[in-house]
């Protein structure tokens, strides 16, 4: 493949760094469609015979079927996939096959693989996200009047709705799969044609390779479209926040199902055993979303870092664009699919989550909302007095509603029986009816507004 220029071939050591075959062999189907594409244009173009394209892309078809048929075979001594494709076509069809890397590099070559690539990866992202999403709406809806202690630092905060709760993920995932899209519009330019760094001398028609392989273009500039890796990076970035996302919610999953909590029971199918106490049930799926997350992150920065110092245009550093991206796009699409699961199948203990929104005076701002709003007191007065409040039925060992008027009028004189009407965990929810808030009304709103979005996607 070096031809003439060095008279012994590479060392074994230079063999192994230098191969790229164990990981963009995955490349393969993006490789053949772009040759089919490239080749195609060049007989269109009048730079190969007609003959000899029919005979490549027969080859090329024949390699594909091959390929899918028995996997890619690795030889270290071909490098990479690229040549791995044109050395089985050269078997196939003889010295023709030398015809099909006629104005074109590996540079762009792997360019426009890795972006067909990419461009996938994105698409499948965005279904795994609207699966997650679809599941988040469906238990909304189910779950729009279920009570459920609201947390900030991890203690009982308010009472919320479980509807509202989940629907908090579905706007996070909403802005994931907006990234995604971004992404893809993005990525939506075809560098074949750049060859290695300068483009060609050759008459091409980088229009019509652009729109064969499904992009809106060419890209504009040889040297940036042989060296870029935004695409992927914009892939992981996205892939990162999403992974984080997925992380939050696993995490959540994880702690309610766990016997202090008891809100959740997952589906079998996404749970374990122990090997030695039988009596264990574990949340395994939603721990290992949450472990991914963290290698998804690792792969964006392994990119980022190796991108950082690179001087224009192509540089072999570049060969260790794809184990990231292919890494986290695997973790990506198991994380998705996981967390789709786990939405969709989960037990939610409704009398549980009640009781403990009941528990840990979670309905205290709504007395000294009530202070506010029936008493005419500042805020400030307001939460003074419901500390007092709250202090007295710690010492009681009551709820806040099972205080007696007459501990609340010691405290203030200005309370009257009114206030028991705003104390219960459903006055609460009830009562958070501004837009975008807990209240049942609200979720169901929310819900169906959820709806139409999907509907736009």
């Amino acid at each position: 493949m070096w031809g003439g220029r060095f008279a012994e071939g590479p060392s074994a050591i230079m063999r192994e760094i230098n191969a790229s075959i164990p990981f963009d062999k995955a490349l393969w189907r993006e490789d053949i469609a772009g040759s089919r594409a490239h080749v195609a244009m060049l007989a269109r173009q009048g730079i190969v015979s007609e003959a000899d394209t029919a005979a490549i892309d027969k080859g090329l078809a024949q390699i594909a079927e091959e390929y899918e048929a028995d996997g890619v075979p690795e030889d270290w001594d071909l490098e990479d996939i690229h040549m791995t494709v044109e050395a089985r076509l050269t078997e196939i069809v003889g010295p023709v096959a030398g015809r099909l890397h006629t104005a074109r590099s590996r540079n762009d070559q792997v360019a426009t693989d890795f972006r067909m690539w990419v461009r996938s990866a994105n698409r499948r992202a965005i279904a795994g996200i609207d699966a997650v999403l679809h599941a988040l709406v469906a238990r909304a809806d189910e779950h729009a009047d279920t009570i459920m202690p609201g947390f900030t630092h991890l203690q009982t905060a308010q009472p919320v709705t479980l509807g509202h709760h989940l629907l908090a993920y579905f706007e996070m995932l909403v802005r994931d799969r907006s990234r995604f899209a971004d992404a893809l519009e993005r990525m939506d330019e075809c560098p074949l044609g750049s060859a290695a760094l300068a483009g060609t001398g050759f008459d091409l028609d980088r229009e019509m390779t652009a729109k064969a392989l499904g992009f809106a273009r060419p890209t504009r500039n040889s040297l940036d479209a042989v060296s870029d890796r935004d695409f992927a990076l914009d892939y992981l970035m996205a892939a990162s926040q999403c992974a984080l996302h997925l992380s939050r919610l696993a995490e959540e999953f994880i702690i309610w199902t766990s016997q202090p909590f008891g809100f959740v029971k997952l589906p079998d199918t996404l749970s374990t055993g122990s090997s030695i106490m039988p009596q264990k049930r574990n949340p395994d799926a939603a721990e290992l979303v949450r472990g991914h997350a963290g290698r998804v992150i690792g792969c964006t920065t392994a990119l980022m870092v190796t991108m950082k110092g690179l001087p224009l245009a192509y540089s072999k550093d570049m060969q260790d664009d794809k184990p990231p991206v292919f890494e986290a796009a695997g973790l990506m699409d198991l994380s998705l699919a996981a967390m789709a699961g786990m939405v969709a199948d989960s037990g939610f203990d409704k009398a549980r989550m009640r009781k403990a929104a009941e528990a840990g005076h979670a309905t205290a701002t709504d007395l000294a909302d009530w202070l506010v709003r029936q008493a005419d007191i500042p805020f400030r007065e307001a939460h003074h007095i419901t500390g007092a409040a709250v202090k007295l039925a710690d010492e009681k060992g009551v709820a806040l509603d099972g205080l007696a008027i007459d501990d609340l009028k010691a405290i203030d004189s200005r309370i009257d029986e009114r206030v028991f009407d705003a104390l219960s965990v459903d006055a609460s929810v009830a009562a958070r009816a501004s837009y975008g808030g807990t209240a049942p009304e609200r979720v169901r709103q929310q819900v169906e507004d959820a709806r139409k979005r999907l509907e736009k996607f």
